[in-house]
């Protein structure tokens, strides 16, 4: 898993793609932080960081797909996948090495925004007026997220060898457990499953989170929801094998 992982973090940096990932998702998130008249936190006049932890997970929706549409979908298109398959290493470990690739880039993404969080946190009155344990949470909430794209990435990126198909298929899926599933739990004909469709939904679970209160049920769900989809692909993969 280890030679899988640093196989795939050196293709991530020997190209333009793990720059851009982490330069895009600053810069989007530094406009809206600090630049746009309705969102910036200068003109809110209160200090916290509560914008780019409700735009993050939106940005990164568009971006763990393009970082991970060519985990699988690539070395199925060039047939290196095959000499993968024969090299002494487990479909498992297979998967989560290029699970873990991802999840690094994601990781070294989010890390530079804690310059916003020091940059907040000398501006409060006082300094230090913060709520850090929401901060915290928040943070975790966000890695978890990112996560769960990544998981869904690689397993989308499985199905196809074409790179777009997969980040199409990657984006919807993480749009619909993320967005499309809370907002469906309104609609009337859907009451009577209401309280399954907001377990599934992934917002609700990160919102819960990010109040700083770490709830075993959010962590139980997110771990379980990544688990599931490296067992999709790790069975997708072998199944391709045949």
């Amino acid at each position: 898993m280890i030679t899988i992982l640093r196989k795939e973090i050196n293709l991530f940096f020997s190209s333009l793609i793990g720059y851009l990932v982490i330069a895009v998702f600053l810069v989007i998130n530094g406009i809206f932080l600090w630049l746009l008249p309705n969102s910036n936190i200068l003109s809110e006049g209160y200090a916290t960081l509560e914008q780019l932890f409700t735009i993050a997970p939106w940005v990164l929706m568009f971006l763990v797909p393009a970082l991970t549409m060519r985990s699988f979908a690539e070395e199925q298109k060039t047939g290196t996948f095959e000499i993968l398959a024969t090299k002494p290493i487990s479909d498992t470990q297979i998967v989560l090495g290029k699970f873990f690739a991802g999840v690094s880039l994601v990781f070294l993404s989010i890390l530079p925004t804690l310059v916003y969080f020091y940059t907040v946190y000398q501006l409060a009155n006082p300094v230090g007026n913060v709520d850090v344990g929401a901060t915290i949470g928040s943070y975790i909430g966000l890695l978890f997220i990112g996560a769960v794209y990544v998981s869904i990435g690689v397993f989308a990126s499985s199905l196809t060898d074409n790179q777009i198909v997969a980040f199409i298929l990657s984006m919807l899926a993480c749009f619909f457990f993320y967005g499309v599933a809370d907002w469906i739990v309104g609609l009337q004909t859907l009451r009577p499953v209401e309280s399954l469709i907001t377990y599934i939904g992934l917002q609700t679970h990160y919102n819960s989170i990010s109040r700083g209160v770490i709830d075993t049920r959010d962590l139980v769900y997110f771990i379980g929801f990544i688990a599931l989809f490296i067992i999709f692909t790790k069975t997708r993969i072998a199944y391709r094998k045949w």
